[in-house]
């Protein structure tokens, strides 16, 4: 049986205030499946590696990062038929928590602050991501035209990992212009100071930050494993100068000096 989009109906009176939904009043799933094993690994890839510029950004702790959550932009009847659910997504210059709780989902009628990029993998075709279709009495519409005409999301990217090709686009005079590589094949997203490209990786591709002199940034792991080879570069510096130390005390005890009088 085919579900049709219909408006929610809403009613009140002066004696009765209107009362929205909240994020734990609405669903925070549609029931589908992950469509391929990469998409929470790349998502977890995307949040690690940015937390630390997005941190120097918000020095207050006030953005937060949506993993495949729903965006609710529109009252529906069933509700998920008003949202989409992006891959990933960035919300500047708000609290992290609500009332203490992780949000279930990112509804904007309680928010009122859009997300600054939206990120999608693509699953199939690519068709669903580049859907331009408006909404109508019976249809559900087209991702590319909630993120573009309804959320007005500044900067929307379409990752094709099956195809190896990445596109963004940037809304510019209320419709979304499809942007240009720099020099080093990447998208700059000025206002989070960093860019978005390609990176293979035993033949695989990933999408990756890098900051705006080309310099990758790492995830938490790259830069624990960072950490941890300059501390043993660092330790083995340091056992060489004292192996030279101890070598160079043992010549001068065998010459008749007190290295400790020196």
């Amino acid at each position: 049986m085919q579900i049709t989009e219909a408006p929610i109906k809403i009613t009140g009176s002066p004696s009765v205030p209107l009362t929205l939904p909240d994020h734990k009043q609405l669903p925070d799933s549609d029931g589908t499946f992950v469509k391929n094993f990469q998409e929470h690994p790349q998502s977890i890839v995307l949040t690690s590696s940015i937390a630390p510029v997005l941190d120097k950004l918000h020095p207050d702790g006030r953005y937060c990062i949506g993993q495949d959550s729903g965006i609710y932009w529109r009252m529906m009847e069933p509700p998920e038929k008003g949202a989409e659910a992006p891959d990933w997504f960035y919300v500047p210059n708000v609290p992290p928590l609500l009332d203490g709780e992780y949000r279930r989902s990112y509804v904007l009628w309680k928010e009122y602050v859009a997300p600054l990029i939206a990120i999608e993998f693509v699953s199939g075709n690519g068709n669903e991501e580049r859907d331009a279709t408006p909404p109508s009495e019976t249809d559900k519409a087209g991702k590319f035209w909630v993120y573009e005409q309804a959320i007005r999301i500044p900067f929307y990217v379409i990752f094709d990992g099956f195809r190896d090709s990445l596109e963004a686009y940037q809304l510019i005079n209320g419709r979304y212009a499809q942007m240009q590589t720099n020099g080093r094949g990447h998208y700059a997203i000025p206002p989070m100071g960093v860019e978005l490209g390609l990176l293979l990786e035993n033949g695989v591709s990933w999408l990756r930050w890098w900051d705006e002199s080309g310099n990758l940034l790492l995830t938490g792991d790259e830069r624990a494993v960072r950490a941890e080879a300059i501390a043993d570069q660092q330790k083995a510096i340091a056992d060489q100068e004292r192996q030279q130390k101890e070598k160079l005390a043992n010549y001068l005890r065998a010459i008749g000096i007190d290295p400790d009088a020196i």
